[in-house]
């Protein structure tokens, strides 16, 4: 009898190896290797014979795309207008961020709608899931609860319902199938788990929700094949220090990428923020140097955020580098740019940069506001409070242009900034009351700054 083939999988990234080692090469963790026995041996080829597939032709196919809008407009907003029947959406996020009270919320609005919905938890009970339901206040009686986490029973049961329902799922990482031998949480347990449930949401147009546990990496746990397997991966991103929640779309099937949406979590559940740029902006003081307003765009949203910048001399041989909000390796090309291009001199001072607010900007058209607020704290030299900044800089020291200028243009016209510093090749006039300053290189920021001291 040909013996069993052992695997082990590293549960942080899915690496699989054939022996077990202390830490995983691929992604550098120690001690995450399982031993995974639920694999058949080598060379034994299964007896069942395949079956001829029935192809059909695209304008045979029937389908149905009415989205089911929610009571969240911001929710709605990041998945591209609605839930889709039949899809399927990963929810990721840090312990404690607001998951669960979010889906609360959200099956507590759908189930007014007269929309079935079902809750499976697989971390909490019933009675703690009533105690968060009256501090939401949702007292929706339709709303279906369970404390269960095997798979195939939650699957057997959505295929067994005649109606078409929204399942949520709290979280993947409790599910497991009895036919595998590994404990839940493991990596082939999410998987299959995850494949048994997204087989039945497909097979009955469910529109199924999982909520994911995260690692210290800040990646959701169990194989990256998950997020592969869904439609929808939504990061639920925010800072303890703050009470504002943002909801991030890194993959959308029907939707757009990168779109934000603004909560505030407050004592009775999480509130929606309209005007994210106002709420950003409204601790915002005067006449300080090192502060400028970055005109962003999170997906199709416009977005106004203030970034600081602090520029001090270092004690240290190795000059310091904080940042909170922005990719650490783009401010060492702009450092690097200013001294070259510019003759400003960053090599012994310590840099603190932040994005005020919590929020955390991905976009290279924050250079330029970036620049300007390390200049002003260098040169000590306050930007004008009406001006704004977009544009992204090259290792020449060029300024280049970035996309949807006007959606920048008409959000900070809207919050009353009449002065728009922007890339020369995109001369765009929205409003000819503004002052539009062109700028092509680097040495044109610093002239512009230091000509706003002698003003």
């Amino acid at each position: 009898m040909i013996k069993p083939k052992t695997q082990f999988i590293c549960q942080s990234c899915g690496s699989i190896y054939t022996r077990w080692i202390g830490k995983c090469e691929q992604c550098n963790q120690w001690n995450t290797l399982v031993e995974d026995n639920n694999v058949k041996p080598s060379g034994v080829l299964s007896k069942s014979k395949g079956k001829r597939v029935n192809f059909q032709k695209l304008n045979e196919v029937n389908y149905e795309y009415s989205r089911i809008k929610t009571n969240l407009n911001e929710l709605d907003r990041v998945i591209g207008g609605g839930f889709v029947p039949g899809s399927v959406t990963l929810i990721g996020g840090d312990p404690g961020i607001g998951k669960s009270t979010l889906l609360l919320q959200l099956v507590g609005y759908l189930s007014n709608q007269n929309q079935k919905c079902i809750y499976v938890s697989g971390e909490e009970s019933l009675s703690q899931i009533k105690m968060r339901a009256d501090r939401l206040d949702i007292k929706n009686h339709d709303i279906e609860f369970a404390s269960v986490t095997n798979a195939s029973d939650i699957s057997m049961t959505i295929n067994s319902e005649k109606q078409r329902c929204i399942l949520v799922i709290d979280s993947i990482q409790t599910m497991y199938l009895p036919q595998l031998d590994s404990s839940p949480g493991t990596v082939s347990q999410v998987r299959a788990s995850a494949h048994e449930l997204i087989l039945a949401a497909k097979k009955t147009n469910t529109i199924l929700i999982l909520i994911g546990h995260l690692t210290k990496d800040g990646a959701i746990a169990g194989p990256k094949v998950l997020e592969h397997m869904v439609d929808t991966v939504l990061y639920f991103e925010g800072d303890n220090n703050f009470q504002y929640r943002i909801l991030r779309s890194f993959k959308n099937r029907f939707g757009t990428n990168n779109e934000i949406g603004v909560f505030e979590m407050c004592n009775n559940g999480l509130k929606e923020i309209i005007n994210p740029s106002a709420l950003f902006l409204s601790d915002r003081q005067k006449n300080i140097p090192g502060t400028a307003i970055f005109a962003g765009l999170e997906g199709t949203r416009p977005i106004l955020v203030e970034i600081q910048a602090l520029v001090v001399h270092s004690k240290l041989g190795s000059p310091r580098r904080i940042i909170v909000g922005w990719d650490i390796s783009r401010l060492s090309m702009l450092c690097a740019v200013l001294e070259a291009r510019c003759k400003i001199h960053l090599s012994n001072m310590d840099i603190f940069l932040n994005v005020a607010g919590g929020i955390r900007l991905f976009e290279p058209a924050a250079d330029l506001a970036v620049a300007a607020a390390i200049i002003s704290s260098v040169k000590n030299i306050p930007i004008s409070f009406n001006s704004v900044f977009f544009g992204e800089i090259g290792l020449s020291g060029e300024i280049r242009k970035v996309s949807q200028p006007e959606l920048r243009i008409k959000e900070a016209s809207k919050l009353g900034f009449d002065i728009i510093n922007l890339p020369t090749k995109q001369k765009v006039i929205i409003n000819e009351d503004m002052s539009y300053n062109n700028l092509t290189v680097m040495s044109e920021l610093v002239d512009l700054i230091s000509k706003d001291n002698k003003n």
